[in-house]
């Protein structure tokens, strides 16, 4: 299999130099990212991914090279994929802020690199041991409008992450500026409690999350009650169940957190849904109407 990245709609070789050194998105961190599911070949979930790039690119002020619409998104995956031969990867599409220019940039016009890499899983799967985790207590994450986005700022997950190696443990919760518990360092938070399930709200500052989208949607589909709002502690103790998801991984379920066990029936229910549904996935880029528990 060959080593290939796409820079601008151009497929090139990867085990060489493709960007200056002067690229913003290596001095500044301007710009964001998508990571897909490539399963048989194909782009989990396109059409929300795209939405939120092209949302994220609005906030950061980003625009679009020409060259970049929703069907040349798909045509430039899909390419990298026969060229590659990886029919099951992980695919990282970078949009950045290609200008000139320090803190204030020269222009505006975005630049784009995708790559890919393999994943021996031919789709979705539940870990087989639970993860063991617990609450990052060194920094909150502010509340604002790039918390729900996938900047190429990434330093605060970064430190959670080396938090979470230290202790030995598998990943981490985080929380925002309020104390309530918002995410892992890798992916959205949900827990089960009494058949219910829970998530925490946009508004809460986790990121949009295109897999938090779609288990919202199969959930509802089967009947499943599922609230977006607030979560502490207590609720993680009182929980029958805690998983956390992503675009790549899918589902993945919590073992252990402190002396709290938890089961995975639920998660795996849901991992059973996500393979069934690949490799096409949910179109729509959000969840379908959510309540708030009352």
């Amino acid at each position: 299999m060959k080593h290939l990245v796409n820079i601008n709609g151009e497929v090139v070789h990867g085990d060489k130099p493709v960007i200056t050194l002067d690229n913003r998105a290596f001095h500044y961190g301007d710009g964001l990212f998508e990571s897909l599911r490539v399963v048989d070949g194909r782009p989990c979930s396109i059409d929300a991914h795209w939405s939120r790039l092209t949302t994220g690119a609005e906030l950061l002020r980003i625009v679009l090279p020409k060259n970049l619409d929703r069907a040349g998104f798909e045509r430039y995956i899909l390419e990298l994929v026969q060229r590659t031969g990886h029919t099951s990867a992980r695919c990282r599409f970078t949009l950045y802020r290609d200008a000139e220019g320090s803190y204030r940039p020269a222009g505006h016009g975005g630049a784009f690199t995708i790559e890919l890499k393999p994943i021996a899983e031919p789709n979705f799967t539940l870990n087989t041991n639970g993860l063991m985790v617990d609450i990052w207590p060194e920094m909150r994450k502010p509340i604002n409008v790039l918390a729900r986005h996938k900047t190429l700022n990434c330093l605060y997950y970064i430190m959670a992450s080396l938090w979470s190696e230290q202790r030995n443990l598998d990943d981490c919760l985080l929380q925002n500026d309020r104390g309530n518990i918002i995410e892992s360092t890798s992916g959205n938070l949900f827990i089960v409690s009494n058949g219910v399930l829970y998530t925490p709200s946009l508004a809460d500052g986790c990121v949009g999350g295109v897999m938090r989208a779609r288990v919202i949607n199969l959930a509802i589909e089967r009947g499943i009650k599922v609230y977006e709002c607030s979560l502490n502690p207590q609720n993680l103790l009182a929980a029958d169940e805690v998983f956390f998801t992503n675009a790549v991984q899918g589902v993945q379920w919590v073992g252990t957190y402190r002396t709290k066990r938890y089961a995975h029936r639920l998660s795996g229910q849901l991992t059973e849904l996500l393979v069934a549904s690949s490799p096409t996935g949910v179109g729509a880029a959000g969840p379908q109407s959510v309540p708030t528990p009352g």
